[in-house]
């Protein structure tokens, strides 16, 4: 009876997460701060800056040696 009681308000909360975007809604969505890379530029110099000084190249589809000169 216990675990009935505590699985129900978790079951439906559960129920509510599922929802669908609506056509209006999605422009709010598509913003660039939702990006996963907000700014591209940024991320391009630190990728470069851990690489030149890790030594290593990769992992992140660039190629080229560790020396910075890439």
């Amino acid at each position: 009876m216990n675990i009935k009681i505590l699985l129900l308000p978790i079951l439906l909360s559960s129920l509510w997460g599922c929802t669908t975007v609506q056509p209006w809604e999605r422009g709010d969505l598509a913003k660039k701060e939702m990006a996963w890379d907000p700014d591209p530029m940024r991320s391009a110099l630190r990728d470069h800056v851990y690489f030149s000084k890790e030594g290593s190249s990769g992992g992140a589809s660039s190629g080229g040696g560790g020396c910075g000169c890439n």
